[in-house]
């Protein structure tokens, strides 16, 4: 399972690369679960960090296609290889593989990207549709994977909302239809070999990444050491078949 960390600059995409992170993922915290940063920041990110590691970047939560065309062609000129994509207040599955299918072309146009859906634990927060919903429009949109996160941060985390259960079921039928699973939404250290063993293939991070919670500051040693307990020797529970 890769390691993903999200980074708000280019001083936090170098601590994060020498820590191990699989994944650079540039997000602004201050402006939400899928806070965008601006596009000098992302190009300040993609040069601190010279093609060594795979570069992901949020989009936000957009619901109108031509923001989403304009953006998503933005970030993927400026360095973004997967852009991440929100869809609150999107309740209809035609519009959501709409807007989805929108960024996928713009992902081929300009430099063969990868788009990839975000889904949220707590959908009703947001008036979002549901991972099952969301899942199906990605897959049919040609979405490269899937995100499920947390829109709320001041509330329960990923684990906190799905049993461990729950959360391999949803990998199992993202893995079904072809598309990358990812996790994220307030993992700690030690939830981290709990999605692995989810099955997902990647774990996003940003608050355990950081000094002083998920609107501090990226550090080498904390995603040193959220690289160790990645790779502990823990088993959680097994995946349905």
């Amino acid at each position: 399972m890769d390691l993903l960390v999200s980074v708000a600059n280019a001083s936090e995409a170098t601590a994060a690369f020498s820590g191990g992170a699989d994944i650079i993922d540039a997000k602004n915290p201050r402006r939400g679960a899928l806070g965008p940063v601006s596009l000098r920041a992302l190009r300040q990110i993609h040069a601190a960090i010279g093609g060594a590691r795979r570069l992901s970047a949020a989009l936000g939560d957009i619901a109108d296609e031509e923001t989403l065309d304009t953006r998503a062609r933005a970030f993927f000129s400026a360095g973004a290889q997967f852009i991440k994509i929100g869809l609150a207040g999107v309740t209809d599955a035609r519009q959501a593989a709409a807007l989805l299918a929108r960024a996928v072309g713009a992902a081929h146009d300009v430099r063969h990207g990868h788009v990839i859906a975000v889904a949220y634990a707590d959908a009703d927060r947001v008036q979002s549709l549901n991972r099952e919903a969301l899942l199906e429009a990605a897959a049919r949109a040609g979405a490269a994977g899937m995100l499920l996160d947390t829109a709320d941060k001041n509330g329960a985390g990923l684990l906190g909302l799905l049993s461990p259960l729950a959360l391999a079921t949803w990998v199992t039928q993202v893995h079904s239809a072809g598309l990358i699973a990812a996790a994220a939404g307030k993992l700690k250290a030690d939830d981290l070999h709990v999605v692995r063993d989810c099955g997902a293939d990647i774990a996003g991070v940003r608050g355990a990444a950081c000094d002083g919670g998920r609107t501090g500051r990226v550090t080498t040693a904390n995603v040193r050491a959220l690289c160790a307990h990645r790779d502990c020797v823990v088993t959680a529970i097994e995946a349905p078949t």
